[in-house]
C-alpha cells in the first residue's frame, strides 16, 4: 500500500511539472520589472527609457478580418506578451515574441503581427468615427480615417533561446529573391531580434533577469567551471529556476527547481546542475550494467552481453547528451565504464549522439 501511494505521488509531481515551456515564459516576462529592463537592454542600452510603474497590460489578441474586392478571410494572431506606456493622451505599444526554435520566416511573421496591431488600432478608430459621423470630406468617409487621424507606434522584440545560433533571416529583403535593379524599389521590414546565447553586451539592471540570461548562456557553453566560480555561494529563487529550466529545456531542472520550492523556496543552482550531471551520467552506467547483465542471463552467450553492453552504451551518451554533458566528457564517462579504448569510445560517442 505504501509503495502504491509512493507511486501515485511520484506521477502526480512528474505531471504537475509538465509545464509549458512557453507558459513560464511569459508569466516571467508579464512582470513589469522584467519586461522594461529586458527592452531598456535591447534598445536603449540599459538606460532606464521604460519604468516599470508606466507599463500596463494591452490586449495580445491582434486577430483581424482582411478584405480585398468583395473578399473577406479572417487571420488569428495572438502575441505573447504586450505592454503599453502612455504619453500623455498617446501611448506606445510593446510587443514581445517567445521563440524557442528558429523561424525562417519570422521577419514575415512579426510584420504581420504589427500591420494587424495597427490594422486594430485603424478599426476601433473607423468605428468611432463611423458613430460619431464627423466626416469633413468624402475621402474621409470612404476611408473611415479623418486626415488629423494617427495610429499609435507599436515595437515588437522576438527573443530566441535556442541554443544554437540563429542562421534564420533577420529582414524581409533576407526573404526574397530580389533582382539587383530593383533592390531599392523593395520596402523592408526589419525585425527585432534578442539571442540569449549571445546576449553578453547587454547591459541588464534587473537581478532577475541577468541571472537568467547569464546562467543560460552559460549552460548551453557548457562552462560549468564559470558558473561554479560565479553562483557557488548563491541561493536563487526557485521560480527563477524553473525560468531557466525552460529556457534551456531541462525538465530535470525544472522539477528540482519544483521540488526545492516546496522546501523553502531556494535553490542553489551549482549544486543543482551538478547533481543532475552527476544522476544523469549515474543512469547510464546503472541502464548499462543492469541491461547488459539482463542479457547475458537470457541468452547465456556473448551475443546477448555484448547487445547488453552496446545498449548501455548507447543509454549513457543519450543521458549525457540530454543533461548537456560535454561529448569529450562523455567519451571519458565510457571508457571508464566500459573498459574501451579513447578510440573506440569517440566512435561510439559519434555513432550515437
Amino acid at each position: 500500500m505504501i509503495t502504491e501511494i509512493n507511486q501515485r505521488e511520484v506521477l502526480d509531481t512528474t505531471e504537475k511539472n509538465k509545464i509549458k515551456p512557453d507558459t513560464i515564459l511569459k508569466n516571467f516576462w508579464r512582470d513589469n520589472r522584467h519586461f522594461a529592463d529586458l527592452f531598456n537592454a535591447v534598445f536603449f542600452n540599459g538606460e532606464q527609457v521604460l519604468k516599470p510603474q508606466d507599463l500596463t497590460e494591452a490586449d495580445t489578441d491582434v486577430s483581424s478580418m482582411l478584405k480585398f474586392n468583395g473578399h473577406a478571410e479572417t487571420v488569428q494572431k495572438i502575441l505573447d506578451v504586450v505592454k503599453k506606456t502612455a504619453y500623455g493622451v498617446d501611448f506606445v505599444l510593446w510587443g514581445l515574441e517567445n521563440q524557442a526554435k528558429i523561424h525562417y520566416a519570422m521577419p514575415l511573421r512579426h510584420m504581420v503581427g504589427d500591420a494587424f496591431s495597427y490594422m486594430k488600432e485603424y478599426d476601433e478608430i473607423a468605428a468611432v468615427n463611423k458613430k460619431n459621423g464627423e466626416f469633413h470630406s468624402a475621402d474621409e468617409f470612404l476611408s473611415g480615417f479623418k486626415k488629423t487621424d494617427r495610429l499609435h507606434p507599436v515595437i515588437s522584440l522576438c527573443v530566441y533561446y535556442g541554443e544554437s545560433e540563429w542562421d534564420g533571416p533577420f529582414s524581409l529583403k533576407d526573404m526574397l529573391e530580389i533582382p539587383e535593379k530593383i533592390e531599392p524599389l523593395v520596402s523592408d521590414y526589419r525585425m527585432n531580434l534578442v539571442q540569449v546565447r549571445s546576449s553578453r553586451e547587454l547591459c541588464f539592471s534587473d537581478p532577475d533577469v541577468n541571472m537568467v540570461f547569464d546562467m543560460s548562456r552559460l549552460i548551453y557553453a557548457r562552462d560549468y567551471a564559470k558558473i561554479k566560480e560565479v553562483y557557488s555561494d548563491h541561493d536563487i529563487p526557485a521560480d527563477l529556476g524553473v525560468v531557466i529550466g525552460a529556457i534551456t529545456e531541462s525538465q530535470k531542472l525544472i522539477d528540482h527547481a519544483m521540488e526545492s520550492e516546496q522546501r523553502g523556496g531556494q535553490i542553489n543552482m551549482c549544486n543543482a546542475l551538478e547533481e543532475l550531471r552527476q544522476e544523469g551520467v549515474e543512469e547510464g552506467r546503472q541502464k548499462g550494467r543492469r541491461e547488459g547483465r539482463l542479457e547475458g542471463r537470457q541468452e547465456g552467450r556473448q551475443e546477448g552481453r555484448w547487445e547488453g553492453i552496446l545498449e548501455g552504451i548507447r543509454a549513457t551518451v543519450r543521458t549525457c547528451r540530454n543533461f548537456n554533458i560535454s561529448e569529450a566528457d562523455t567519451v571519458r564517462n565510457i571508457m571508464n565504464e566500459f573498459s574501451l579504448s579513447q578510440e573506440e569510445a569517440v566512435n561510439y560517442v559519434k555513432k550515437y549522439w
